[in-house]
């Protein structure tokens, strides 16, 4: 546990001092829902305020934007060498993992408070009692250790960080073919099927749910089930992979 508390101290210290990674993962996802709610939400029907429809959108693209930037960080600590002086301190590779995915998490948590905050500004109105909130709350935060997890093992696995960020194309692009910015209906029939079985769209209609007071059906369950089986299968896969990368 001390291990784990000082590598997230050490992970926290490195994310502020890389304040243009900080900045762009804080910013992009408010610049992104100014853009659709001014410039695109007058031309979408949704049934309700576009700015109230986009905004559990929103919130997953932050998430998966700075949790990829976890990927980055891993790839860097496993080429640049720190990971043997870790290890010849005796620190294990759960803790070194551990405090990139807290950091990711931080920032994650961060940068849906500036969403919210914006999209209070410019005509958010959520109806949630407290209690949807707390379960809106707690779908987001294990959606976001999940893809933590998921960045972190993708970090171990490419060669270098560059090839790292990569993975930040694909968690950006995953809420597009989704239900974050349009209904599923209006897009062509072939691509139906992917979004709405791909793990992001429970999950956003989880949150639209819990937050607008509308019915949510079986989504909750849905979006739990992906968020603990991509969890359990990336910090298995992390754990074979950093032992494999240090052996």
């Amino acid at each position: 546990m001390s291990d784990s508390l000082t590598m997230v101290g050490r992970s926290l210290r490195l994310t502020m001092r890389t304040p243009d990674a900080l900045l762009t993962s804080l910013l992009l996802p408010v610049m992104l829902m100014l853009l659709f709610v001014y410039l695109f939400g007058g031309a979408i029907q949704t049934g309700t305020r576009y700015v109230t429809y986009v905004v559990p959108g929103v919130l997953l693209l932050c998430a998966g934007f700075g949790a990829s930037l976890t990927a980055v960080s891993v790839s860097h600590d496993m080429t640049g060498g720190i990971v043997d002086r870790f290890r010849s301190l005796d620190v294990g590779g759960a803790a070194v993992l551990a405090g990139h995915v807290a950091a990711s998490v931080a920032r994650n948590l961060a940068s849906t408070v500036l969403v919210f905050g914006v999209a209070f500004l410019i005509g958010f109105r959520p109806s949630a009692q407290p209690l949807d909130w707390l379960a809106a709350g707690g779908v987001l935060l294990l959606f976001m250790l999940a893809i933590s997890w998921l960045s972190a093992a993708i970090g171990l696995l490419a060669r270098s960080p560059e090839a790292a960020g990569g993975f930040t194309f694909f968690m950006a692009f995953l809420p597009y073919p989704s239900s974050a910015f349009v209904p599923i209906d209006t897009m062509p029939t072939w691509l139906h099927g992917f979004a709405e079985n791909q793990p992001v769209t429970p999950v956003i209609e989880t949150l639209r749910g819990l937050l607008l007071g509308t019915p949510v059906g079986t989504s909750p369950w849905q979006a739990l089930a992906w968020c603990g089986a991509i969890l359990v299968a990336s910090v298995a896969l992390a754990g074979v992979l950093f032992r494999r990368r240090t052996a």
